[in-house]
């Protein structure tokens, strides 16, 4: 657990004390909305993809893609840079992969409080998540999603919720 130690970064934000609440209902679209804006995707079937949404509303803030997962965050990130939008409050970054620990530091890192994946999170992942109070789905497929940390910022009940360890 040294190693983990030693990469662990501190943020300037602090995703713990961001007010969203973000509707079950709402969040099982995102998958969907993500798979329909790949269009590069469309055409190899290779690509990675991340966009941020807006919580409340649902909407499609950005999206990005790239062949690594890790990329097509930055890329994200980057957006809400040039556009002076960090800390990327009231948001949720989806991810079509799965989501580590270094895709939910990133996430951190960048103020967002809730990191969404259609794959499973790794314990690393889940623990840091954790830590600093952000809320970890993943699963998120169809009508159901695991909730892995910070289950208090989603709400609803129109959709199979479950809350789950990660591996």
């Amino acid at each position: 657990m040294a190693s983990i130690d030693m990469v662990r970064t501190r943020s300037a934000f602090d995703v713990r004390d961001d007010a969203l609440r973000v509707d079950a209902g709402v969040l099982t679209t995102f998958p969907q909305m993500l798979r329909a804006g790949q269009t590069v995707f469309e055409k190899t079937g290779g690509l990675h993809a991340a966009a941020l949404f807006d919580g409340v509303t649902g909407k499609m803030l950005v999206l990005r893609e790239d062949v690594g997962r890790h990329n097509a965050v930055d890329k994200v990130v980057g957006w809400a840079l040039r556009q002076d939008r960090l800390p990327v409050r009231g948001t949720v970054l989806m991810v079509s992969g799965r989501a580590s620990f270094e895709l939910t530091q990133k996430a951190m890192m960048a103020g967002i409080p809730v990191l969404a994946a259609v794959s499973a999170p790794s314990s690393l992942a889940a623990e840091m998540a954790t830590e600093v109070g952000m809320t970890l789905v993943g699963f998120l497929r169809g009508s159901s999603m695991v909730i892995y940390a910070g289950h208090e910022r989603v709400v609803g009940t129109q959709v199979r919720v479950s809350e789950g360890s990660a591996v």
